[in-house]
């Protein structure tokens, strides 16, 4: 008999033990059986190192046993720039450029579950490119009010909506051996006092709208990383609340992938011990600026957590369920071998990134047909506006970029008129952008105003290039808007340029809804969101009607503040007392509200127009009665009408009559989107199921489908229904 010293054993073990994650193709009982091995290889002070971080954006591995660390970056949009590995500066490194995705609330308004699913793809074969193994995106916080500075990164108002759009899209991103980390879980639905408020709401509304989504990437694209919010939520933080991560995430939907902070979340180590955080970052610094010598053992779930350990106050049997996470996490990323090697700022990106802004970008007004504009005449253009030639992947927080090109609206609009002589007048001017500061605009805004009214008197047409950016106070992380209106005296100015050229044409660069009560002194608008590297390509490929238009608001336009549900009672429904922020709206979020409420919003959810005309006919169900978990199918013919090609997104909603329950007057069930030439027609079919029609019971604690009458509404936007169809749900089969 061979006999091998303890050593030798050893070694053989670290060898058999770092081979084994060479093997390809395994199954996840295979890698559930290595993780039990490895549990049992680690020493206690190695298990406690994999539960924080060792950098700002990495955890540690296990050397001795191969086990690699796992590497983080930024964000939803696009790779960040390299971060240096112990503060917030920016490493300088010449080889971190990437391609600049649209924001969020564009592919929302896609209304495009295929674009999602590219959009995924382009974005984890970059984050393979740079090294990085889990992406810290896609987000899906509610939009419950204008104001909040975070709204572009999420997908707008409605549950349904983003359920459907960031399932293909982690999908797609996961495909790549690159984790999502989707964030905020849950409730960060304002950057006011974010990193300490308290958010109450009924269970209602927890269950209807703001979990939707987040359910739906765990049980349906299997999300392999979470990040908590910074909030609080009904009297616990976020990253370690009991009824959020234990009762809900890990024990009703039995997701079997790591929590991990936002970065500076955690608060107590108890509690992030019990109550499910498997992952903390960025405690011991602010979250921003400064760090110490050795604080990364100083973290809750670091040296204070080994003591809790030792004391008993907490079983090993937590930590080791927070380490096999972990492993589970680093299998399927940095321990994947069968990872391909990614690629980066190909042209293949490019064109997802300018697919995605042309399929979101939303024509909002086009009065005497405004849009397009002619590229063969020779006309005079002025541009006027700072959005035209403002760098929008600069500053917004942690979404902020370093493309390798970025193209402004300026520069595609001289690219693609060429036949047109362009000038350019800023208007007005913004400071340059910070986080958590407002820097003061280096210009005279007064003689800024003269020179582009001056130049819009000489023109025969004007696009002003406006809206917001990402500055302090505007769509940025860390603070909300201060005001609903433009800022910067657009509004004014917009008003004053309409008075000297009738021939005027808006381009809203945001991430949010604006006050548009200039509308009526302008011919066309456009709601351009923020579309990254290809922004001018994009928006000039719209506005010469190379592409034709078929974005839809994913959110609601209110035609002022006080419309919209958040702002409608007092100062606890927002911004918060200063303690706490109720959700008095309840479920009556977005357009629940305004339908609910007969309130008349100014551009509504699912809105948006095109250069051609669609007719949605012989509207019909597949029947007239149902039973539970039936299939609802509803059938219509869809017709180009109009002169050119373009896409048409027919919307279904269910609203339930005469409901024991407060519902609102109706919900998105189904969407598709057609592409059909001039003169085209066909018939589509969009189902779901009676299932989906179930409301949450707080007093069963189970979702429940009431028997009754329903109405079906048809058509291209909340508010423009074109039929209304009733079934009846039963518990018979007739």
């Amino acid at each position: 008999m061979i006999r091998f010293s303890n050593k030798a054993i050893y070694f053989l073990t670290t060898v058999v033990c770092f081979c084994s994650f060479q093997v390809l193709g395994q199954t996840n009982e295979q890698i559930e059986d290595k993780i039990n091995s490895i549990i049992h290889q680690l020493t206690f002070d190695e298990k406690v190192a994999m539960c924080h971080a060792q950098s700002k954006f990495s955890v540690p591995g296990v050397g001795r046993l191969g086990i690699p660390e796992l590497l983080m970056s930024d964000g939803p949009h696009g790779v960040r720039a390299e971060i240096n590995w112990d503060d917030w500066g920016y490493a300088g490194w010449t080889n971190d450029s990437i391609t600049a995705f649209p924001s969020l609330t564009c592919l929302a308004a896609s209304f495009n579950p295929e674009v999602a699913g590219e959009y995924g793809k382009a974005v984890g074969e970059e984050a393979l490119y740079r090294r990085k193994d889990v992406l810290l995106g896609p987000g899906v916080n509610i939009y419950r009010t204008p104001l909040n500075g975070r709204n572009f990164e999420y997908m707008g108002e409605d549950p349904y909506l983003s359920s459907k759009l960031v399932v293909p899209y982690i999908k797609a991103l996961q495909s790549n051996g690159v984790a999502a980390c989707l964030k905020h879980y849950v409730a960060n639905n304002q950057e006011h006092q974010r990193m300490s408020v308290d958010v109450e709401m009924s269970e209602r509304a927890l269950r209807e709208i703001y979990l939707p989504a987040f359910k739906a990437a765990v049980q349906e694209a299997n999300v392999w990383s979470i990040m908590s919010a910074y909030n609080q939520f009904r009297g616990q933080y976020c990253s370690h609340n009991e009824y959020l991560v234990n009762d809900i995430l890990k024990g009703e939907w039995g997701f079997d992938g790591a929590l991990v902070t936002d970065w500076g979340a955690a608060h107590n180590s108890k509690q992030a011990a019990l109550y499910g955080l498997d992952i903390e970052m960025g405690t011991g610094t602010n979250g921003l600026t400064y760090s110490e010598v050795d604080h990364y053992e100083n973290y809750f779930l670091a040296g204070p957590f080994k003591e809790l350990l030792k004391k008993g106050e907490v079983p090993e049997s937590v930590l080791d369920d927070k380490v096999k996470r972990i492993l589970r996490l680093m299998f399927r990323t940095s321990m994947n071998r069968n990872r391909a090697y990614g690629s980066i700022n190909s042209q293949e990106h490019l064109d997802v990134a300018r697919k995605i802004g042309q399929e979101g970008i939303v024509l909002l007004q086009n009065e005497k047909n405004f849009f397009p504009i002619s590229t063969s005449a020779k006309l005079h253009i002025a541009v006027i506006g700072d959005n035209a030639t403002r760098m929008m992947t600069k500053g917004g927080g942690s979404s902020e970029l370093k493309p390798e090109h970025e193209i402004s609206p300026l520069d595609g609009i001289k690219e693609r008129f060429t036949n047109a002589k362009i000038s350019y007048a800023m208007g007005y001017s913004a400071g340059p952008p910070m986080y958590d500061k407002v820097l003061p605009a280096p210009h005279d805004q007064d003689s800024l105003h003269q020179a582009a009214i001056a130049l819009a008197k000489e023109a025969d047409i004007v696009l002003f290039v406006g809206g917001l950016n990402k500055n302090h106070h505007q769509d940025c992380e860390g603070g909300d808007r201060l005001a609903y209106e433009l800022p910067y005296q657009q509004a004014q100015l917009i008003n004053e340029i309409a008075k000297v050229n009738e021939q005027l044409g808006v381009v809203i660069i945001s991430g949010n809804a604006v006050k548009t009560d200039w509308s009526k002194n302008v011919k066309g608008i456009l709601q351009g969101w923020y579309l990254g590297s290809e922004t001018g390509h994009a928006l000039a490929d719209i506005i010469s009607g190379d592409v034709n238009p078929s974005g839809k608001l994913p959110f609601t336009f209110p035609v002022k503040l006080e419309d919209n549900p958040a702002h409608h009672f007092d100062k606890r429904a927002y911004p918060g007392d200063g303690t706490t922020v109720e959700y008095k709206e309840g479920i009556l979020v977005g357009y629940r509200w305004y339908d609910t409420k007969k309130i008349t919003p100014k551009y509504a959810f699912g809105y948006g127009l095109s250069y051609t005309s669609f007719d949605i006919t012989d509207i019909e169900a597949n029947k007239k009665s149902f039973t539970s978990s039936e299939s609802i199918s509803i059938t219509c013919s869809l017709s180009n009408i109009g002169e050119v090609a373009g896409s048409e997104v027919v919307q279904v909603y269910v609203g339930k009559a005469k409901s024991s329950v407060e519902r609102s007057e109706k919900e998105l069930k189904a969407f598709k989107k057609v592409k059909l030439s001039k003169g085209e027609n066909q018939k589509i079919e969009l189902a779901f199921s009676t299932d989906d029609l179930k409301y949450y019971d707080t007093k069963q604690k189970a979702w429940v489908l009431e028997e009754g009458d329903y109405y079906i509404y048809v058509g291209n936007a909340s508010n423009n229904i074109k039929r209304k169809l009733k079934v009846r749900i039963t518990d018979r089969i007739n």
